[in-house]
């Protein structure tokens, strides 16, 4: 792609976002979108029976935080929510669970700036180009020139260098990396394929122009590149170099002693539980506010008492059960956004192939039968879920792709309404019948269906809410047992789900969630050779159209939303999963914390600006 035609596509996007920024802020039409709407106040009703009142939206919180005084420097004490330790793999290029990203966060960052609707900007640490790539067998690809900024420095004073970051690649993509990482964008990479197989000892599309500069080609230019489809961070090469790539993830470089480019460096390390970072004074972005930064886990048990007494200033995720019960703590603001997230049931379909690296499907899997799965869909409210357990903070999922992405989130599906009549119409005409009289229907060749559930610990509510699932299926006459008869804390829920490449097979069914990507595009977690694709789903029409999505032709924007839309449906009509809920992202901060703010359009902005979050007084206010 040219950069004229980078520009135009541009233009396009942003003119689309605003159309629909100006659709949704309409007043006078009718809101059909699916993020959580203003309650209104009601009569009094009958035992409360119906009534919307209790129940939050959007509307009622702040996005930035009103503290607006000078920083004085001091310690911001921040609490990472977890009912378990944070893993330690402690580098962008190789973590795979949420918790040691938070921890991540705080110290390094990436090289490429993203603006309030997930687009790469040039105000980042690196700057872009983009110029065509044509030949016979790429007559549509396209390369990017990046140039890493001169004052852009590793903790340990060494320059951020285009080798640092081809050797992120050159890991990600080599044969023996253990990470996470590898997929679609990497593979379009030219000539990736042949040195991810070892069939090259380099990588012919990514080339080191000079100490600051770096040219990466692509086979074919997507829209996706420009969305998250770019990995953006770097590796301090002379780290790392003599680390055998095989051993990287164990060595000291990533759990002892990581380093970063971002405006905090890490001081000390308490395994799993707490990390100290102090100030990078020579931070590329200007000096940062704070002297010094302490994370520390904290239970969703205690998280209300680290708040009220001080303990911590902010947390990464206040629990949205908690929230009603604590909504006028006196020493904090509760700010929110819309999260980037939803919550789903999926259904093991299959087993991951790890030496060939792609989803294997089981037609005689336990949950083969699509019937079975749409009933399972229609018998859960999660309409009541979301008011019931949540008061509105979460709120009925309909698709697979969420609200926080507005040009892309199909509002007008309705995605798997409530209806158990439904449900139990559906079994019975797959042959899903109560056989032996005992209120429990068999499979259609008549043996004893027992279908394990996987549930995650974590939450006041995790436990009730598995519960009411479980009640839900056995309405419509299906026995769903819990696995193990208990709830599995985080990083066991993951690994036997999937997360480790090899899938428990006493998993039939599981409750997760998925915090999305900036990029729109859900090729990494439903792709058929993605390790992600944890329901291990794969079809020939899902393939097609995740592959029409990042497509030249959906440059287009009108093209590539109808390609999502009718993908959105397609996941309705096979069903290997069912979205649960959407969220609020609920953030609690102190109010001595002072440029602070969950307003992705702010240049305050939270992800993008930490250095900026400053506090006005050397104690956190405590609760009165």
């Amino acid at each position: 792609m040219s950069k004229n035609s980078l520009t135009k596509w541009l233009f396009a996007l942003m003119l689309a976002l605003l159309l629909v920024v100006a659709a949704c802020s309409d007043k006078t039409s009718e809101d059909s979108s699916d993020e959580p709407k203003k309650s209104e106040e009601k009569e009094d009703e009958k035992d409360g029976e119906d009534s919307e009142e209790g129940l939050y939206t959007l509307e009622d919180f702040n996005m930035d935080a009103s503290n607006t005084g000078e920083p004085i420097g001091g310690t911001l004490n921040y609490g990472l929510v977890s009912d378990t330790v944070f893993e330690g793999t402690l580098n962008f290029n190789f973590y795979d669970g949420n918790p040691d990203a938070v921890v991540i966060g705080w110290f390094d960052e990436a090289l490429l700036g993203m603006d309030e609707n997930f687009m790469y900007t040039q105000d980042g640490a690196a700057t872009f180009e983009t110029e065509d790539y044509v030949t016979d067998e790429y007559p549509d690809g396209v390369t990017f020139t990046f140039k890493i900024r001169d004052n852009v420095n590793w903790h340990d004073g060494n320059p951020v260098t285009a080798e640092d970051w081809a050797f992120s690649y050159e890991v990600i993509g080599h044969p023996e990396y253990t990470g996470v990482r590898y997929g679609v964008d990497f593979a379009e990479i030219v000539g990736m394929d042949e040195y991810h197989a070892g069939e090259a000892d380099t990588i012919s599309g990514i080339e080191v122009v000079d100490e600051k500069t770096l040219k990466i080609t692509y086979k074919r230019s997507n829209p996706s590149l420009l969305t998250g489809g770019i990995w953006p961070y770097a590796m301090p090469k002379h780290i790392f170099e003599d680390i055998p790539i095989a051993e990287m993830a164990e060595s000291d470089a990533v759990r002892k002693n990581p380093i970063g480019m971002g405006p905090y460096k890490v001081d000390s390390i308490v395994p799993g539980e707490s990390v100290v970072y102090k100030k990078f004074e020579d931070y590329w972005r200007g000096e940062p506010a704070l002297d010094e930064v302490v994370l520390k886990v904290v239970s969703p048990q205690t998280v209300v008492q680290e708040l009220e007494t001080g303990g911590v200033d902010m947390v990464n995720a206040f629990p949205a059960d908690q929230f009603v019960d604590n909504a006028d703590m006196s020493n904090v603001e509760f700010l929110a956004n819309i999260d980037l997230y939803y919550a789903y049931v999926g259904f093991k379909l299959g087993n991951w192939d790890a030496e060939n690296k792609k989803v294997n499907m089981d037609p005689n899997a336990k949950m083969a039968d699509v019937n079975l799965r749409k009933a399972m869909a229609h018998a859960v409210d999660t309409d009541a879920v979301g008011k019931n357990f949540y008061h509105g903070i979460r709120w009925k999922a309909t698709t697979l792709i969420p609200p926080s992405h507005p040009e892309y989130h199909d509002a007008e599906n309705p995605g798997f309404e409530y209806d158990p009549e439904l449900a139990k119409q559906i079994l019975d005409d797959a042959g899903y019948v109560d056989v032996d009289g005992d209120g429990l229907r068999e499979n259609p060749e008549g043996e004893e269906l027992v279908i394990n559930y996987a549930a995650m610990s974590g939450s006041e509510v995790a436990e009730p809410m598995a519960k009411f699932f479980i009640q839900s299926w056995q309405n419509v006459g299906l026995n769903v047992q819990l696995l193990d008869g208990r709830l599995q804390e985080f990083n066991t829920f993951y690994d036997r789900v999937g997360q480790s490449g090899e899938d428990d097979p006493a998993v039939d069914i599981y409750s997760g969630a998925w915090g999305v990507g900036s990029d729109v595009n859900p090729y990494g977690l439903y792709g058929p050779d993605q390790m992600f694709n944890f329901p291990r789903y794969e079809s020939e029409k899902n393939s097609e159209l995740l592959a029409e999505g990042i497509s030249a032709e959906s440059f287009d924007l009108e093209h590539r939303k109808q390609v999502y839309k009718e993908w959105q449906q397609l996941m309705i009509d096979e069903v290997p999963v069912f979205p649960t809920l959407y969220a609020l992202e609920i953030v609690p901060v102190n109010k001595r914390v002072t440029n602070f703010s969950v307003d992705r359009a702010s240049d305050i902005y939270y992800d993008e600006n930490r250095y900026k979050i400053g506090v006005t007084a050397e104690e956190a206010e405590k609760a009165k």
